[in-house]
């Protein structure tokens, strides 16, 4: 099956910058074609619904969350490493939360979901904490 596992999580100051990875693989497929996904950024605090930050499709049309990203974060993707990366600049306090990355099993979709359930694999999340 398909597996993601996100890295790069950890704890910064306000102000700092966190590099999350998303390294997707399919252990049924010698060459898996994430490039040819959606690959979606979430986030979830507790006592709070997963709410979504970031995505990407395989031509690189990106979307982000209005509400708080505002030009703090940048989502890319290197296919050759079969990874999408979000690099978090200028984190808050509000940040804090476990990010994880998620997917499809649509090639070559245009349209981005910006919902939980528009996606199949998720990864085990990787935990941002910015201090005040």
């Amino acid at each position: 099956q398909v597996q993601l596992v996100e890295s790069g999580g950890g704890l910064v100051q306000a102000g700092g910058s966190l590099r999350l990875s998303c390294v997707a693989s399919d252990r049924m497929l010698r060459d898996y074609d994430f490039s040819s996904r959606v690959v979606a950024w979430f986030r979830q605090s507790p006592g709070k619904e997963r709410e979504f930050v970031s995505a990407i499709t395989y031509s690189g049309n990106v979307i982000h969350n209005s509400e708080f990203v505002k030009g703090r974060f940048t989502i890319s993707r290197d296919n050759a490493k079969n990874t999408v990366y979000l690099q978090m600049n200028n984190l808050k306090p509000e940040d804090t939360a476990v990010y994880y990355c998620a997917t499809n099993t649509e090639r070559y979709k245009a349209m981005i979901n910006t919902s939980e359930n528009g996606y199949d694999y998720w990864g085990q999340g990787t935990q941002v904490t910015v201090s005040s």
